[in-house]
């Protein structure tokens, strides 16, 4: 049942990359549509509960940062105030009330997520730095995107994707996480792609 939530998050994100590069194919430029962000949205909070289900603190870290940036950017589409307002309502509390249960009890939070015994602590620093990396880029994109007063996917974020990719799919491989390996694999050609469309349209 776990992974069942884990395959269907990943086929999310998988869905918003293969969308994404086809609608820029067409386009003939690399674009940023709405179907990209709700799909995003809802795949980071089905992998919010993966992670928190297979006690993996570098899954729940990586959703963390990016699911507002996600909320933003649909806002900035002018998509997020089409979404009933309860929905709104659960989507928005999902991540606090998550945190308020991790921070309510400092040390049984350390112990479930920092002593995993299946997971040593020297990887899952390994596994959180990709995470971080690969969470960055949303960051690097809401700031890019602001000052341009518009949802983009620039450059920048496809480099930091491929950097965060390579190391969460190394981090994978040794937890032999079949959920992330499959998802951070088939990205990978999504983000050459774009960087390649970025850099021809450039020249």
């Amino acid at each position: 049942m776990i992974y069942i939530i884990g395959f269907l998050a990943q086929l999310l994100f998988s869905a918003r990359l293969l969308l994404q590069w086809i609608m820029s194919e067409r386009a003939k430029k690399v674009v940023s549509p709405s179907i990209f962000w709700k799909l995003s949205l809802i795949g980071a909070w089905l992998l919010f509960i993966y992670g928190w289900l297979r006690d993996d603190f570098a899954i729940i870290l990586g959703q963390l940062i990016s699911y507002y940036i996600y909320i933003w950017n649909l806002d900035k589409k002018e998509s997020w105030r089409k979404v009933p307002f309860g929905i709104r309502y659960i989507i928005l509390l999902t991540p606090v009330a998550a945190l308020f249960y991790m921070v309510k009890d400092i040390p049984a939070f350390v112990d479930q997520f920092f002593r995993n015994e299946d997971i040593p602590l020297g990887v899952l620093i390994f596994g959180s730095m990709g995470q971080i990396i690969f969470t960055l880029r949303f960051v690097y994109q809401w700031l890019y995107s602001r000052r341009k007063n518009e949802s983009m996917l620039p450059l920048g974020f496809w480099l930091i994707s491929l950097s965060g990719s390579l190391i969460i799919v190394a981090y994978a491989l040794y937890r032999r996480d079949p959920v992330l390996i499959l998802g951070q694999s088939t990205g990978l050609i999504v983000y050459c792609r774009n960087i390649y469309i970025l850099k021809k349209s450039k020249s």
